[in-house]
């Protein structure tokens, strides 16, 4: 272009008219039809070059074979490729998420107490609020990673050590859905990380709350509303059951001028709204007996102990009204020496009673229950000391009695097909798991009740 502007006329020195074409320079005449041909040739070559590409591309109505072809190599940063690009991260990270829940639902998470006790300090919400204008510091339930079992038919499960699932990989190999820790201090905190590492393993969380130090305040109004406050807080963690108090018809867990049937069940009738307020999915467990015949068929002492007798106490809450106020009835049966099947033969002093037989308890509460609400059994055990060869003192019964290894298993599976059975046993807790991995036998015998082992 700048050679054909140099050779126009207007940019050449003053010539004559009409030149002649010997003399090597063009006419005006010439340099107009070399401009118009020069204009042509574009405009064909253009008009040749859109018909092949419209066939090529199979015209306005045609196929689109040849444009899909293009589409599918187009190059970084067209729109084509980054749809691709961004289908393709979609379904990276749906397979990255289903492999990140495959991860949780089969990890095990064992930690030691201190370490336990260090997380759910941390994950305390109160220590750090986030706002001092909001009086209501309940957390909101975590998602749980995994589905946990359902509260319906029988559920099985174990007691475990506070501070971690020790022995998770045992209780799942046996077919454990539950598990259950005992919180004994409301100055605590309420067991967050536990809540959380049960349903991290596809297990549901029972938690029985009780208070060593404060036990014999239970009755005054003002310890009341601590303590349900504490059991609301515990359910908006998530627990999938909380079992309220322990043993109240002992002087060692209740006052004794102000123990009954009644009164517990007063403390049921305020605390069962509140907890199903807080998490309607959270099963109200009463707060399971002592079985025990020492005080006659009532209440009075027993040598410096004073407490009633389950059977009494029991039909004493069901006279107040607390099956108004509870979804399953707490149990405890951990003295047993015979098989569960048993309803006789024991060897000991009082051998005909009833809680001397895991069927014989069973019986006795179902007469008292009917079918009005299910059995929940949160402590079944059998003592063993076989691996120390002794037993602590208090529980040397005369005769002597040491159950082996191998009976103390089977007495339980015996027990757990039984309770199945029946059909009005909601859930059974073994206990215990773990406590023989960090207690020793000595005269407190919770270590023989292990069934992990030495």
């Amino acid at each position: 272009m700048a050679a054909f502007l140099f050779e126009h006329p207007a940019c050449q020195p003053e010539m004559t008219e009409n030149p002649s074409p010997s003399d090597g320079r063009f006419t005006g005449s010439q340099i107009r039809t070399i401009t118009i041909a020069w204009i042509v040739l574009i405009v064909l070559v253009g008009l040749g070059t859109f018909t092949v590409l419209f066939w090529f591309l199979g015209g306005a109505g045609g196929s689109n074979e040849a444009a899909k072809s293009m589409s599918s190599t187009s190059v970084p940063g067209s729109p084509a490729y980054s749809v691709d690009l961004i289908e393709t991260d979609k379904e990276q990270a749906l397979e990255q998420t289903d492999q990140e829940v495959e991860i949780i639902q089969t990890s095990v998470v064992v930690i030691d107490e201190s370490e336990a006790d260090a997380q759910t300090q941390t994950q305390d919400p109160v220590s750090e609020p986030t706002n001092p204008s909001i009086v209501d510091d309940i957390p909101t339930p975590p998602a749980t990673s995994v589905p946990v079992a359902a509260i319906t038919g029988f559920n099985l499960g174990g007691q475990a050590i506070h501070g971690g699932l020790l022995a998770i990989d045992k209780m799942q190999s046996i077919g454990m859905g539950w598990v259950k820790l005992q919180n004994y201090d409301l100055s605590g905190a309420t067991l967050d990380g536990d809540i959380q590492n049960a349903h991290a393993n596809g297990l549901s969380i029972l938690i029985s709350v009780k208070d060593n130090a404060g036990h014999q305040l239970i009755t005054d109004p003002g310890y009341q509303e601590q303590f349900i406050q504490y059991l609301e807080r515990v359910a908006r963690t998530g627990a999938d059951a909380i079992e309220v108090w322990n043993e109240p018809n002992l002087d060692r867990e209740w006052p004794a001028n102000q123990m009954g049937g009644a009164q517990y069940t007063a403390l049921l009738q305020k605390a069962y709204p509140r907890i199903k307020a807080a998490n309607a999915n959270t099963m109200v467990i009463s707060a399971a007996l002592s079985p025990t015949g020492a005080f006659s068929g009532s209440c009075g002492y027993a040598g410096s102990t004073y407490g009633c007798d389950d059977k009494p106490f029991l039909q004493a809450m069901v006279n107040a009204g607390a099956l108004n106020y509870l979804d399953c009835v707490g149990m405890h049966y951990n003295e047993g020496l015979l098989p569960p099947s048993a309803t006789s033969g024991d060897p000991r002093g009082n051998g005909g009673h009833y809680t001397r037989y895991f069927k014989g308890m069973i019986d006795t509460y179902n007469a008292i229950l009917g079918s009005a609400k299910p059995i929940c059994i949160t402590e079944l055990g059998y003592l063993s000391g076989e691996e120390w060869g002794y037993l602590p003192s208090q529980f040397s019964w005369s005769p002597p009695i040491n159950m082996t290894v191998a009976q103390h298993a089977d007495y339980l599976g015996q027990a757990v097909t039984l309770s199945r059975q029946m059909g009005t046993i909601r859930l059974l807790i073994i206990f215990n798991v773990d406590f023989a991995v960090l207690k020793s036998l000595d005269d407190d015998p919770q270590a023989g009740y292990s069934i992990v082992r030495p």
